[in-house]
């Protein structure tokens, strides 16, 4: 799995991570079952420290996409492939309707009303 940071992004170094982890499956570099690195390479390969990429894979823990298992490490859930995706274009809907001026609630209204 490669995984790269963008110098120039001004997001937290921990959300980055977490975000090229969520491409890689996404774009089905690591499927349902995959394994990843430890967290420690992981942060050795990206130039960080260690405890931003756990951060970064708590939260992705707490999203349903990564699973933690004593003794196994940190592997994909299973479906996390679709969930994935659906979670990247829920924020390209949050970050095109900032644009537009509307908030948060305003979106989750437009949504019910289109149910």
């Amino acid at each position: 799995m490669l995984l790269r940071l963008n110098i120039a992004d001004n997001r937290p170094l921990h959300e980055q991570v977490a975000g090229s982890i969520r491409r890689a499956i996404a774009e089905g570099e690591c499927g349902p079952g995959d394994r990843l690195p430890p967290a420690r390479e992981l942060s050795q390969a990206l130039g960080v420290n260690a405890n931003t990429v756990l951060r970064a894979l708590r939260a992705l823990r707490d999203e349903g996409l990564l699973e933690f298992r004593r003794g196994r490490g940190v592997t994909v859930a299973g479906g996390a492939d679709g969930r994935s995706a659906l979670l990247e274009r829920v924020r390209e809907l949050v970050a095109d309707g900032a644009r537009l001026g509307y908030g948060k609630a305003e979106l989750i209204e437009m949504i019910k009303e289109a149910q």
